[in-house]
């Protein structure tokens, strides 16, 4: 394919970049504390009174009140050894929710009283067996009116879950799916990018405005190799005056 062996072709250059921009997020990580919400009741004694074995720290930095709740589940799963457990539970409330629009409107009503939130909570995490973890955070989000938010938190845990497991998440936006060796390809192409001791995740989009090519995201980087971006370098370069004293 013409396009992985371009992508190939920068494989020196991403590395480097990925190394410059690595060490931000292993200072942050060696850091004794990070800024987490004020968490109380049964979820703050889950992970606070666990034993201190090895010294569990998050592996991203995440900003903003969703990124501090998903850094605090996140310590709680990992010290509890429910680290998957806790995403999938999660992840099925998110996919409960967009089923439900009842229930998304619960989770976005805030004025229900905190009580009734934490009460309805409660009982479905029990109806679906919840881990304690789960259910006790869940019922923190509910008691801060945050429940409307676990949408973002999910996506934001899940990706501290990925960083945990030394993945990378790729996503890759065409016009049309990706035939099976094609996808294998440039699968091949982005874990020599990203190198030894990390997996890469391949998520397929599909996205007819972009008219062809391909977009690749991954770890912040952008390779936008659609025809809708080079027709609009092309109209610029068309409609820039000619300077001819430069010829």
């Amino acid at each position: 394919m013409a396009f992985a062996t371009r992508l190939r072709s920068t494989v020196p250059l991403v590395h480097r970049a990925l190394r410059s921009e690595s060490a931000p997020a292993q200072r942050f990580a060696d850091q004794s504390s990070f800024a987490a919400p004020r968490l109380s009741g049964r979820f703050a004694r889950s992970y606070s009174s666990a034993p201190e074995k090895a010294k569990v720290k998050v592996p991203l930095v995440l900003f903003g009140g969703s990124g501090n709740y998903a850094s605090a589940l996140y310590l709680a799963a990992v010290k509890a050894n429910v680290l998957d457990k806790v995403e999938a539970e999660i992840l099925d409330l998110v996919e409960a929710s967009k089923k439900s629009p009842t229930f998304s409107q619960f989770t976005k009503d805030l004025s229900v009283p905190s009580e009734t939130r934490v009460k309805a909570i409660n009982e479905i995490c029990s109806q679906a067996k919840f881990s304690d973890i789960t259910k006790n955070f869940l019922a923190v989000l509910a008691g801060n009116g945050r429940l409307r938010h676990v949408d973002t938190i999910a996506k934001r845990f899940a990706e501290l879950s990925m960083a945990h497991k030394g993945e990378v998440k790729a996503i890759v936006t065409t016009v049309i799916p990706l035939p099976p060796q094609e996808e294998k390809e440039l699968k091949e192409t982005l874990q020599d990018i990203i190198g030894q001791g990390k997996k890469v995740k391949l998520e397929q989009k599909i996205d007819p405005s972009i008219l062809g090519g391909l977009v690749v995201e991954f770890s912040q980087k952008v390779f936008d190799m659609s025809i809708k971006t080079r027709a609009r370098q092309m109209e610029r370069f068309l409609r820039d005056p000619v300077n001819f004293d430069s010829i």
